[in-house]
């Protein structure tokens, strides 16, 4: 929302970044700065939170901030009439596509249950979830992304663990090596016992939920607060077949991460330089293995260090030299027809 600055500083004027801030509330309070100081903060110029005074160039004075709410007053209008107009024709199209159901003859599998339904809201997700979990028997398939587990979400799966735990049924969970360094995820391993098994990669699909190899829960939007349940067989075999891949080439938890051969670079580093090399941004590459950006950015700078790089196109070079950009094995390999085997 209004802007997006730049590739440094990917934010927009609703959140600036602390450099940013400081220099713009100093324009703010004396009226203008001098255009040195913005060189670090090129989003404000980007963004139009300073502009040049045309009396003295070498100066910049600020939009005033009555501006900036305005603008971003606007903006989010703008963004909520789109939203309003795409909710309408969702509704039209809903409408029409119900009516058409309507005229179709019902068949067997229509008494069964949908194999995709749309679960909105945490209250729904939670219900369905539960649901699953009182059903299952056997085993239950997870990959938890986004790096350290918080204590809140350990807790609020630990009724479903522990009663899955108590009928015997078998847990397996794939996570990112940066949950390795969270107390809260090694406190619930341990609870659990070896009724859970966990593995780690440098980086992992979205969240999945697995029972028994009959009903898969997924994100449906960024925010979580919606999820699909799946029930499609050949659907429900594929992501099975995807975690079993990705289980194969995961780490134990319980065994340490593999040396990367190089004096100086550690194993995430190494994840990092192969992202790097594939072009990625550093908040893409923060996202991926589940660290924030300032974290990605003090690896890199290491990299750089270590690499003897001055700038980052130097960087990528040195990468390549080392080996670095092919040492990252292919995430997940498309599902062939071969059984799954890892345990």
């Amino acid at each position: 929302m209004a802007g997006h600055g730049t590739d440094e500083h990917p934010h927009g004027a609703d959140r600036l970044c602390e450099a940013g801030d400081r220099v713009y509330s100093r324009a703010v309070r004396r009226g203008r700065v001098p255009r040195r100081d913005a060189e670090p903060v090129p989003c404000l110029m980007e963004l139009a939170l300073l502009h040049p005074d045309p009396d003295d160039m070498d100066w910049l004075v600020p939009t005033a901030p009555q501006e900036v709410m305005t603008r971003l007053l606007r903006g989010m209008y703008d963004e909520i009439s789109a939203s309003q107009r795409r909710v309408g024709s969702a509704v039209a199209a809903f409408e029409w596509y119900a009516g058409l159901g309507r005229q179709m003859p019902s068949t067997p599998s229509a008494a069964e249950g949908p194999a995709i339904r749309v679960l909105d809201g945490l209250a729904r997700i939670q219900a369905a979830m539960d649901e699953a979990t009182r059903a299952c028997t056997t085993e239950v398939l997870t990959v938890q992304p986004g790096g350290i587990r918080r204590e809140a979400e350990l807790s609020e799966g630990l009724h479903r663990a522990t009663e899955l735990r108590g009928r015997g049924v078998r847990m397996r969970d794939l996570y990112t090596h940066v949950a390795r360094h969270g107390q809260g995820l090694l406190t619930y391993l341990e609870l659990m016992g070896d009724a859970v098994e966990a593995r780690t990669l440098d980086e992992v699909i979205e969240r999945l939920i697995l029972f028994d190899r009959t009903v898969a829960f997924i994100p449906a939007n960024a925010e979580r607060t919606m999820a699909l349940e799946l029930r499609h067989p050949a659907l429900v075999e594929y992501l099975g077949t995807v975690f079993e891949r990705l289980w194969r080439l995961a780490i134990p938890l319980t065994a340490p991460l593999p040396d990367t051969g190089i004096e100086g670079i550690s194993h995430r580093e190494q994840s990092i330089a192969a992202l790097l090399a594939e072009g990625h941004q550093d908040a893409v590459i923060a996202e991926r293995l589940g660290i924030s950006v300032r974290t990605c950015r003090a690896h890199i700078a290491r990299l750089s260090e270590t690499l003897g790089a001055a700038s980052r196109t130097q960087l990528g070079v040195r990468i390549a030299q080392a080996g670095l950009d092919g040492a990252r094995r292919s995430a997940v390999a498309l599902p062939g027809r071969e059984s799954p085997s890892a345990r």
